[in-house]
């Protein structure tokens, strides 16, 4: 079977071709719309053809040529053409042109049959010249056709008039802005402004004053911006971070960022890992502070990505100073941080009026000599939920201390692992087993400690859960697998 994720979706020009569709019926039929238009020549093979078909034979849009669809006459015409539609009702026939197609090197497409296609339509919403292009691979044709009606529903009528409009200015702005990044900018600025909503209402004269105000507003001016990724899932990122992931012209990430974030960064930013992994630093601080300084400097928006928020244990708030005191721009985007988000994947309150009237945020970044450095007799308290950053390697000191300043060895405890991705884990246990647990679990972080009576309180909010048995310790291991 086909991997859906091997098609790509292109947009391949037609204006100088010819394309050859098999078949009469209502499916060719639907194949021939979106080549009428954007094909100057089309060819249809068929025994006969349905109502439609006729009538645009009979306007001179398309050739027919009736009768049996023979080897011989596929070899005739297919060499003629760049692609091919196969869409009889004739399973045999269609997989023999796909056949035929490819042995000539043609681009064919066998409806609803991904498997012999060296191609296949993505649904399309047509706002032309915008085309909106929504594929599956011919993994789920159903799934891509609601998409499409969704995508219809949330863009206006009037996009092709903007785009027909910004296609005349670009011989003009490109003279009045030679510079690319000044160009992108002022489009950008009219994009975001009335402008915009001029030229789709179709008032090109208004809209052309607003272009003309954001070229003379246009600068190079270099910005800085601390964003904050939240804690893994796609889904938690904020408006506002998603907006300048799209306009940043570079990105700083580390990671702690998924791959499933990283990808809703503009596609043509530079792309700079900094991340820092425990006992190997890519990047010291202070030169990625001075890498972000660099590229404003000259003029770039830099994206400073972080996993959470950036100002809880994200070092932004170094990151910050630093840029203010280089006289660069910095805005600033609050994430969802990992104890909110975590604890809420997980099904563990981080505060219950049973239980915790306070929650404390920690850091388990352990010293040089491996120990942590935290003020233990206000944390051994009843009455209070601690959540742990970056506590999985010194667990068992933590769970030594808090045990020796007073909470009982069999205190709740939990580890959530990559919380809030498709692959989250969550060990449940006591201050007095959670070590072996986790060492028993393997687990290898990003991971959030949460310690106190709301552990108690955890429901299941994925329905699958596997008990596994943990060495050491009769305490059952709960593993939350997507």
């Amino acid at each position: 079977m086909t991997n859906p994720g091997t098609f790509l979706p292109i947009a391949l020009r037609l204006d100088d071709t010819k394309a050859l569709v098999v078949g009469g019926g209502n499916v060719a039929a639907n194949k021939l719309r979106l080549l009428l238009g954007r094909c100057p020549e089309i060819c249809v093979l068929a025994a006969d053809t349905c109502d439609e078909i006729q009538l645009w034979e009979e306007q001179g849009r398309l050739l027919v040529v009736k009768g049996q669809v023979t080897d011989a006459l596929l070899e005739e015409r297919i060499p003629q053409t760049r692609i091919v539609f196969a869409a009889t009702d004739d399973r045999v026939l269609n997989r023999r042109v796909a056949q035929i197609a490819r042995s000539f090197n043609v681009l064919v497409c066998v409806v609803d049959e991904p498997e012999p296609s060296s191609f296949i339509t993505p649904a399309l919403v047509d706002r032309h010249p915008v085309q909106v292009a929504i594929s599956t691979g011919g993994a789920a044709p159903v799934l891509a056709r609601r998409l499409r009606l969704q995508i219809e529903a949330m863009l206006p009528s009037g996009l092709g008039d903007t785009a027909r409009f910004m296609h005349a200015q670009r011989p003009w702005i490109r003279e009045a802005l030679p510079d690319m990044l000044e160009r992108k900018r002022a489009w950008e600025d009219f994009l975001d402004g009335p402008g915009y909503e001029a030229s789709l209402g179709g008032d090109t004269d208004a809209a052309r004053v607003c272009l003309e105000e954001a070229i003379t507003r246009t600068s190079c001016t270099g910005e800085a911006w601390l964003v904050g990724a939240g804690p893994g899932d796609p889904d938690l990122l904020t408006l506002g971070a998603l907006r300048l992931m799209q306009n940043a012209d570079s990105v700083l990430y580390d990671h702690l960022v998924p791959a499933e974030i990283l990808d809703r960064v503009r596609r043509d930013a530079d792309r700079v890992f900094v991340g820092k992994r425990r006992s190997h630093h890519t990047l010291p601080q202070d030169e990625i502070n001075a890498e972000i300084i660099r590229r404003a400097k000259r003029g770039e928006r830099v994206l400073r990505l972080k996993g959470g928020d950036p100002f809880i244990f994200g070092r932004g708030g170094e990151e910050m100073e630093a840029l203010v005191d280089a006289d660069i721009p910095v805005r600033i985007i609050p994430g969802i941080t990992a104890a909110s988000g975590c604890g809420a994947a997980a099904g563990i309150p981080l505060t219950h009026r049973d239980c915790a009237q306070s929650c404390l945020f920690l850091t388990g970044h352990a010293r040089t000599d491996g120990t942590l450095d935290l003020h233990w007799p206000s944390l051994a308290r009843k009455g209070q939920t601690l959540a742990i950053y970056m506590g999985l390697a010194p667990l068992g000191e933590l769970a030594c201390q808090l045990i020796a300043h007073g909470l009982p060895p069999d205190w709740p405890a939990a580890i959530i692992e990559k919380g809030t991705r498709a692959d989250q884990r969550v060990i449940v246990g006591t201050l007095e087993t959670l070590a072996d647990l986790a060492s028993s679990a393997e687990l290898r972080g990003p991971a959030l400690t949460i310690v106190g009576e709301v552990v108690k309180h955890r429901r299941d909010l994925r329905n699958v859960t596997v008990a596994v048995t943990a060495a050491q310790s009769p305490l059952a291991v709960h593993q939350e697998i997507s």
